[in-house]
């Protein structure tokens, strides 16, 4: 605080700063990690980034059958569900602590949050 009783704008400055690197960081982290989700223990796997750009699908060969396509599309969904919610885990855990719960992050450019 300055005489007077006035906060030092630079001070104010320098942390709003601070915070927006480690935002734009954290961003960043999500984008790069990779989260799995799973169904039927493992038979559909689906990997994704934290950020929700899906980079990969694992289809056990014995979950495959040409008779029953309505199981795998569900097994599948499951997944991505299972993924999405990994994902969800891991923005709160990055970005909890950097935005004090200020709650919608939406402008921050994170999907599903």
């Amino acid at each position: 605080m300055q005489p007077g009783g006035q906060p030092d704008m630079s001070m104010i400055l320098q942390q709003a700063q601070k915070m927006q690197e480690q935002l734009m960081t954290a961003q960043q982290e999500l984008a790069e990690a990779e989260v799995t989700g799973q169904a039927g223990n493992g038979l559909v796997r689906v990997t994704q980034t934290a950020a929700g750009e899906i980079r990969r699908v694992e289809i056990d060969p014995k979950i495959v059958d040409p008779e029953d396509v309505e199981t795998l599309q569900d097994l599948l969904v499951g997944a991505i569900q299972d993924a999405s919610r990994a994902a969800q885990e891991l923005q709160a855990e990055k970005m909890g602590p950097l935005t004090g719960g200020l709650g919608d992050l939406g402008g921050f450019g994170l999907p599903g949050v």
